[in-house]
């Protein structure tokens, strides 16, 4: 007997339904009390990870819209930039050779009366020095005749 005792018993009698249904109610009663509020947490948190990481997508495609927005302005800024500079430059230009031919033109004009004033004073001095080589001529050869 004493081996009768020890030994496993293998024919399922009512404690063993009863197992079955404790275990049953322990797992609805887990369930609901710390599962069920587990996975509406774990659900919360993925759901406010999604939005957080759609909200940083949008934010990205917005920051590349206005990047690529300010891009095309600093581009068409400076493409202004460059054509009022090549006015800017080509007015000086224009202005600058019309000084210079103004210049020319006074520099020429005043060449024009000083060689004119010179001629005229060459004329002069050429008719001064035709009278008083005539006088002179007459003066020694007056002399030379010894006749006055």
């Amino acid at each position: 007997m004493f081996l009768a005792e020890t030994s496993i018993q293998l024919v399922p009698d009512g404690t063993l339904l009863l197992h079955l249904l404790m275990i049953i109610v322990m797992v609805a009663v887990v369930n609901r009390t710390l599962l069920k509020p587990i996975n509406r947490i774990l659900a919360e948190r993925e759901d406010q990870i999604t939005g957080k990481v759609n909200e940083a997508q949008d934010m990205l495609k917005s920051s590349e819209a206005k990047l690529s927005e300010y891009r095309s302005a600093l581009h068409e800024a400076r493409s202004e930039g460059y054509q009022l500079l090549e006015k800017v430059r080509s007015q000086a230009v224009q202005d600058k050779d019309a000084k210079v031919k103004t210049v020319k033109e006074q520099i020429h004009n005043d060449l024009a009366a000083q060689i004119e004033t010179t001629h005229r004073q060459e004329d002069q001095v050429r008719t001064e020095l035709e009278s008083q080589a005539e006088t002179l001529g007459t003066m020694i050869s007056s002399q030379i005749l010894n006749r006055s």
